[in-house]
Order: structure tokens, then sequence, then C-alpha cells
């Protein structure tokens, strides 16, 4: 985090004017919606109001959410309180939607200012509840290395949750052009929107009605301007710049960095019945070449590689992955491989793979992602091949799918029949195969 201060003099707008020349626009084709993060109410009007006034002018459906009100702009105000300060920040950022997207939908989820990052698991799942399906929906937020707070936890916010909906995703800086340095190096991922005049004019009055930042709220000491003019000049031009970061979700890597054992396969009867469930269900002995997603430190692949000539274990963690490569050490045929899919699906062998095994794992993928995971196990399932799905029944807090969704994705594909099904109140289990190839009734059955 840098040191700056807000009313002393930075970095010039004019000194930024030769690094955003000629990078190129935004990839805006093909949306549907637009989503603007702001960590406080302004925020969306200095760092998007462009391309929030194009947005709203050209018909999608926009959303607006404030994570909270700003209250804790003037601490020391001698004529408001905070809540009076949230009470009027909400009323200015109302105003200042009215001048760029009039028919825009606004969440003001009142967290804390100031302490943004102790909500930032509640600010993720609201912002996915939002989001859904992100795969026409641009997500737009504060950078994640803005320098303040409360917009460094708004970036890392969206950029987790543009990475579990598929939403694309830009970041705007605000208190960068203030503190930075201009440098010659660091431009690749920055992107500039050409402002026209209505999209311009739309912008300069939705910063104006933040009144309480743009203007003194008193001539007392404590109620001083907090966006002076010289802050002002860097959103004042006919340009906007983004930042066109990947969305990252680290949140299943810091989870196995913190505990040995997260998901307590080792320790809960859940687990232990789920997996006695799963291997019974297997309608083989034995299995050539299998393939278990999102295999975690490895406890269900320690036992399905007793029935599987060789098996391939994929997990996107790599602490997830240390911990498996541990526990499966020594054992024959096994490879732990850290892959997120579907852009890490092994190749298949030639008679394809002949058990394919998701447990638990479905849901933490973006539904674009699952659906190009569903296209991977078409393509590369044996012809006798067995898919099984196994997933907790209950909803996933901050993940846009659930059990349901992930077992319906792959049903509806038809790349199987559902030859067995096993469900209770914490689980259901699918197993997908051509009945063909199932072994014959036992006699006398």
């Amino acid at each position: 985090m840098v040191s700056f201060r807000h009313d002393e003099a930075g970095t010039p707008a004019a000194a930024w004017a030769p690094y955003l020349a000629g990078l190129p626009a935004p990839d805006l084709e093909g949306l549907e919606r637009l989503v603007v993060l702001a960590a406080h109410p302004d925020d969306e009007s200095l760092g998007a109001g462009g391309l929030l006034a194009r947005a709203g002018r050209g018909g999608l459906d926009v959303v607006v959410v404030a994570a909270t009100d700003g209250e804790a702009s003037h601490p020391d105000s001698p004529t408001h309180t905070a809540t009076q300060l949230a009470r009027l920040r909400r009323v200015e950022l109302r105003t200042a939607l009215g001048a760029v997207a009039p028919g825009a939908a606004l969440h003001a989820l009142g967290h804390p200012d100031g302490r943004l990052a102790e909500h930032e698991a509640e600010l993720v799942a609201r912002l996915v509840d939002l989001v859904g399906d992100g795969r026409r929906t641009l997500l737009v937020a504060p950078w994640r290395t803005d320098g303040h707070p409360d917009h460094e936890a708004a970036g890392r916010a969206a950029a987790t949750a543009a990475a579990r909906t598929g939403a694309r995703l830009l970041e705007y800086p605000i208190w960068f052009w203030h503190w930075a340095e201009p440098g010659a190096d660091g431009w690749e991922l920055f992107r500039v929107l050409p402002l026209d005049d209505a999209e311009h004019a739309a912008k300069q009055a939705a910063q104006a009605a933040h009144r309480s930042q743009v203007l003194p709220l008193s001539e007392g000491p404590g109620d001083e301007v907090l966006l002076g003019a010289d802050l002002l000049r860097h959103f004042a031009g006919r340009r906007e710049a983004y930042v066109a970061d990947a969305p990252h979700d680290a949140a299943l890597d810091d989870l196995h960095a913190d505990r040995a054992d997260p998901w307590g396969v080792d320790s809960r009867w859940y687990e232990t019945r789920k997996r006695a469930l799963l291997l019974a269900a297997l309608p083989r002995p034995r299995f050539r070449h299998g393939v278990e997603v999102g295999g975690s430190t490895g406890a269900l692949a320690r036992d399905l590689a007793a029935r599987c000539d060789r098996l391939e274990v994929l997990d996107a963690s790599p602490h997830a992955v240390a911990a498996a490569r541990e526990r499966l050490a020594g054992l024959p045929g096994v490879q732990v491989r850290q892959a997120a899919v579907p852009g890490g699906w092994p190749e298949a062998p030639g008679d394809g793979f002949d058990l394919v095994v998701l447990s638990e794992v479905g849901y933490f993928l973006s539904p674009a992602d699952l659906d190009g995971l569903v296209g991977r196990v078409a393509a590369s399932l044996a012809p006798d091949g067995v898919l099984v799905l196994a997933h907790w029944r209950h909803p996933v807090a901050g993940w846009p799918l659930d059990g349901a969704d992930v077992h319906r994705r792959f049903t509806d594909a038809g790349l199987r029949p559902v030859v067995a099904r096993y469900a209770d109140r914490d689980v259901e289990l699918l197993v997908l195969a051509e009945p063909s190839v199932l072994p014959e009734p036992a006699e006398g059955a």
C-alpha cells in the first residue's frame, strides 16, 4: 500500500497525456450488461462516467454497486455526522447516475467506509449474485493496485467475482494518477476509451453531482474539499483509462494454504461416506485410464488409484497439488498435475478416458468454464467410458452455480445416459454410461 494525501500536490494530469496517447480501446463488443462497482460514491463517476453514459445510451442493462456510503470522507466535520454524510452521498450518487445512466439499477451495500477489506467475501458474494452467468457482462471496478485500501479491496472482490462468473473485467485507476510517477513501462494492460461530446458532458455532470466531495461542506475546518481541482483534471478529458488485467480467484488455494485438511476429508463422516458411496457406484471393478478433476489433497484419488491402471489427478491449487503428491507418492500409475479446467484438460489416450470423476468441484467453475469442461469430457470419453458426478446439494455461497446446475448441464448435454443415481439430504451422485457396457446381471438376479 502506498502513502499519499489527497490535499497535497500530486502528479499533474498533463504528465500522463503522452503515455495514454495511442493506447488501444477496451473490447466492448457483444455486451448486454454493464456492472460498475464503486468503493465509494463518486468513484463510478470519476473512473467510469463516460462508459456508463455510453452503456446507458446504448440500451445495455446497467447496474451500479456502491460498496460503502463514503461516510468517512470528512471525519472531523463540524457540520455533518457520519450518518448525515452517508445519507447525503447516496442522494448525490442517484443524481450522478441520472446524468449518465438514468435507467441504472443501484445497489448501495452500506459496508463501512475505510474497512471494506473486512467485508471482501460478502462483497464477492453479492457481485456474483448480481452478475450470475457473466458471458455477456462487463464488470468494472477500482484498480486492485490503486493505493487506497477500499479501492484495492473492491478491485480484488471484482477480480474474484469475474473469475467465478466468467464476466469480462476492467479496472479504473483513481488515486494512482495522483501518487504515481509516469514511466515508459507497464502500459501493456492499459486501455483508453475515447468519449464523444455527449459522453464527456454526462461524465462532467455526474462528477459535479457529488457536491460534498468537489466543494467544501462549509467554510469551517474539517469541511474542506476532498476532490480538488488538480485531482479532477485527471478526469476532465475526453478519454477514460482502464486496466484490462485478468480475473483472479485465489480463495481455494488460500484455503489449502491455511489448512492441511480444508474439507475435512480425513475427519468428517460425510466425506468418508461419500467416498464409499462413489466407489461402490462404479459399475466395473477396473478401469484403464481415469481422470479426477479437483483432486484436492488426494483422499479420493488414493481409493480410485486402486481401481485404475492409470489415473490423472487435476487441481488448480498449487497447495492442493503439493498435498496430493505427498499423499499419493509411490502409487503406481498416478500423476498429479496443477491444471485449471477446461484449458488444462489432459490429452486423452487413443481410446479415450474410460473413467472421469468430478466430486464437489463443478460449482467452483464459471458457467462458461463448466460448459467448456462438458465439451472436453464429451470429446475424450471412451465408448465404454463412465462419468461420475458427486456434489453437495446445498447452496454454494459466493459462486453462481450449485450442484444441481452442474449435474443438469452434464445430463442436458447427453454425453451418456444416467444409469445410476443416489441422493440424500446432503449429496447427489450420478453415474453416466452406456448401458451396453455395464456388467451382466449376476446369475440368479
